[in-house]
């Protein structure tokens, strides 16, 4: 159930400010203080003509990992902070021929930055990495890293 209203959250907040990532159907699988789990299905909005996913959708879905990763952080601050990437690097290593995993393990960092921003009211900013998986295909083989700089303030 708590997978259920992450996700409809996170599809009405895109809808309304961001319809390019609500396009791509994104869910999220797990969300807490440590752990940003999201998932991007392979569908015809998301492939590319050799039929593996778009590297467009895979950014957005990079993107959405970190993004709801702070957010969570933000919204537990009780503050108001806005979150913006300043940076953004991608390693693809296999091609994406499935639904596509974006896990990002670093919730205590996104932590210590925002309640820094919360604190001092100064901008912080911090290298996040993460990676994805095709569980359907390769199990636990990861398919790409990447790492955004992650900016709030």
């Amino acid at each position: 159930m708590v997978q259920f209203l992450n996700t409809l959250q996170l599809r009405i907040f895109t809808l309304l400010k961001i319809p390019l990532i609500h396009f791509v159907r994104p869910r999220v699988l797990d969300i807490n203080d440590d752990v940003s789990h999201v998932k991007i299905p392979l569908t015809f909005k998301t492939k590319n003509h050799l039929r593996s996913m778009y590297f467009g959708a895979l950014s957005i879905g990079a993107d959405l990992c970190i993004g709801t990763l702070a957010l969570h952080h933000i919204k537990a601050s009780g503050k108001k902070i806005d979150l913006i990437f300043k940076d953004f690097k991608i390693d693809f290593l296999k091609r994406a021929l499935a639904d596509v995993h974006f896990i990002c393990e670093e919730g205590s960092k996104v932590k210590d930055i925002v309640d820094e921003a919360a604190a001092t009211g100064t901008r912080q900013t911090l290298a996040i990495k993460g990676y994805a998986t095709t569980p359907k295909i390769s199990g636990g083989e990861v398919i790409a890293n990447f790492e955004l700089t992650l900016s709030v303030k």
